[in-house]
């Protein structure tokens, strides 16, 4: 591993902390002194069934970086988009199946963004349910603003 700011390969565990279903340590760069966090998962044994009827397996990093880009220029925090994969994952291996349908999985992040990031949720949504013109949009954000006047889950 190598620090993000250098580039280095040199660095030491500053803190650890078990948080659930990862591990979270604290590293500090031995070249050039600044720190980094990291997190540990258990790979998930999983499969996702493709639209196309491919299946892959499950990973976590492909969820984060939708949600990322989604949330560019956006005012929600690593941790929170770690939280949000975090309860995804956890509520996918509460189903007890081997297989589960993208779809699902998207879904399961837009009902996350929801409640964390209406304009996240949009653009993600935009791509995810394949929102080709303005009604379509409009429509999306009608049932969002619907969606609004729950009560927010806590990520």
């Amino acid at each position: 591993m190598r620090c993000p700011h250098c580039g280095h390969d040199s660095h030491r565990v500053i803190d650890t902390r078990n948080t659930g279903d990862a591990i979270r340590r604290r590293r500090q760069c031995e070249q050039c002194g600044q720190r980094f966090t990291t997190y540990e998962h258990v790979a998930a044994n999983l499969l996702v069934i493709k639209s196309d009827g491919r299946r892959e397996p499950f990973d976590r990093q492909k969820i984060l970086s939708g949600i990322q880009i989604a949330a560019t220029k956006r005012p929600i925090t690593r941790e929170t988009m770690e939280a949000m994969v975090d309860q995804i994952t956890e509520a996918l291996q509460a189903i007890g199946r081997t297989e589960v349908p993208s779809k699902l999985i998207g879904s399961m992040v837009l009902d996350q963004l929801a409640h964390v990031d209406q304009v996240a949720y949009i653009r993600f949504a935009s791509v995810y349910l394949d929102i080709n013109d303005l009604n379509e949009l409009r429509n999306e954000i009608d049932r969002l603003m619907g969606r609004s006047t729950m009560t927010p889950e806590p990520v």
